[in-house]
């Protein structure tokens, strides 16, 4: 049976705090995760982290395999690996079994280097620390007077860390708001950042809760369930537009040219049988060449560092049923116009199918979006894909009315709207007018693409 990979979907973490571990410091349990009602055990591919790495949320930590497909597992919190138990080609790790531990604090990792998992099934240990904790929060109140007051405190630690985020419990210190009053939405009831940032809007509009019973009798709705692929993506945009500051450049293109040479080159594609270019094969080649030209907008911010690639892939979004995926056309400045045409049809094929591999996803150093052709869409600001500094939202190509070369002349033309979205901590408002610049020039002048 041939391997799914199944794209941008990402597994539920099983997360919890080890309670006996008490001569070690804070610090999370990830388990093997469920990736089926069936499942019962998993085989890990591959780490796409090592000990010791850093770890963000919606970073992959690893691809997990059952008899039928193939799982990226992501992370959902910031920390460090600390302890990688079951390494790369592990068979058989029964569900909820723990395969790495990962800490808040750097100075941490050190201390789990001879860490070792409980022998029992991790499924067991994943679900116990939630009973008792319940039967503790239902005996305590009897129990809170006199001295066991200090093993309560102790005991409300535990199971902070066991119910709770290092950042839900951070932001909710913040905004001194009781962790007992809200619901966790994650692993085994777990409270996350984002269940606190929802209690936080929640309560700050008093209003909104007196108008909503009266409102909602009279509502007629049908509550669709997200996907795993579109909570992903949900969480990687808002990742973008929360931490990366975009500003946008709009430029207008004549495209004439273009389409003159777009018709030339079919007829010839048509005679030999091979696949028709499209306008966007002719943007995605554009950009390419205008990466190599002022290649500071092919580049990444690393925090310390700036990294620029010295190879072009651009990433071509297409939208399935299934949710948006950008899969890439390796070394596309190099590539002629007839192999872009036939690549970027064969992924977007193989998305529609949900048959991609991480080979064709991975690797982009640029995206190219384009609402324009398929929707017809005038212009629009795209979100960057991180960790990527750059993304090209490409409108659709109208007639206008321009002036002619004489006085009181005017002349029809086609222009096309595109969009630079740009990361300003890697590409300073003149560098992306500079590539502006060049893409417009290929654009308007579309043979020099082909020398």
């Amino acid at each position: 049976m041939a391997k799914l990979v199944i794209l941008g979907i990402h597994s539920k973490l099983s997360l919890c705090f080890n309670p006996n571990a008490t001569d070690l410091p804070p610090h999370q349990e990830i388990g093997m995760p469920s990736l089926s009602p069936t499942m019962t055990e998993g085989n890990i591919a591959r780490w796409m982290k090592k000990e010791g790495d850093k770890v963000s949320p919606g970073e992959v930590l690893c691809e997990v395999e059952t008899d039928k497909a193939t799982v990226e597992m992501e992370c959902m919190e910031e920390g460090y690996i600390a302890k990688i138990i079951h390494g790369d080609g592990a068979k058989e790790i029964k569900v909820g079994e723990v395969i790495a531990i990962t800490v808040e604090d750097e100075d941490d990792i050190v201390k789990f280097k001879d860490y070792k998992a409980s022998e029992s099934p991790g499924a067991g240990d994943v679900s116990a620390p939630s009973e008792p904790t319940s039967k503790k929060e239902e005996v305590e109140p009897v129990k809170t007077n006199g001295p066991v007051a200090p093993k309560t405190d102790e005991t409300t630690r535990a199971e902070d860390r066991v119910f709770s985020s290092p950042l839900a419990r951070k932001l909710a210190e913040d905004h001194n708001v009781p962790l007992s009053s809200i619901t966790g939405t994650g692993p085994d009831g777990r409270i996350l950042k984002a269940d606190i940032e929802d209690y936080l809007a929640r309560t700050s509009k008093p209003s909104s809760k007196v108008t909503e019973p009266t409102a909602a009798p009279s509502l007629d709705y049908s509550d669709i369930p997200n996907s795993q692929i579109r909570k992903v993506i949900a969480s990687r945009l808002l990742l973008s537009k929360q931490t990366i500051p975009h500003y946008y450049l709009t430029v207008d293109s004549c495209v004439e040219k273009l389409m003159d040479l777009r018709g030339q080159l079919n007829t010839l594609q048509e005679a030999s049988g091979r696949k028709r270019i499209s306008v966007n094969d002719l943007v995605i080649k554009a950009a390419a060449l205008a990466l190599r030209k002022v290649p500071q907008c092919n580049s990444s911010w690393m925090n310390d560092y700036i990294r620029q690639y010295h190879n072009v892939n651009i990433s071509v979004a297409v939208q399935t049923e299934h949710g948006l995926f950008v899969p890439v056309i390796k070394d596309a400045d190099k590539k002629g116009l007839s192999a872009i045409a036939a690549e970027v049809k064969l992924l977007a094929q193989k998305a529609k199918d949900n048959n991609l591999k991480p080979e064709d996803y991975e690797g982009g150093t640029f995206t190219v979006s384009n609402l324009g052709g398929p929707f017809g869409v005038k212009q629009f600001c795209a979100i960057i894909n991180p960790p990527q500094a750059a993304i090209l939202a490409v409108g659709s190509a109208e007639r206008r009315v321009v002036p002619g070369t004489s006085p009181h002349q005017f002349e029809f033309g086609s222009f096309m709207s595109v969009t630079l979205s740009c990361d300003h901590r890697v590409i300073d408002g003149a560098i992306g007018a500079e590539w502006l610049r060049a893409f417009k020039e290929y654009i308007e002048n579309p043979q020099s693409m082909l020398l």
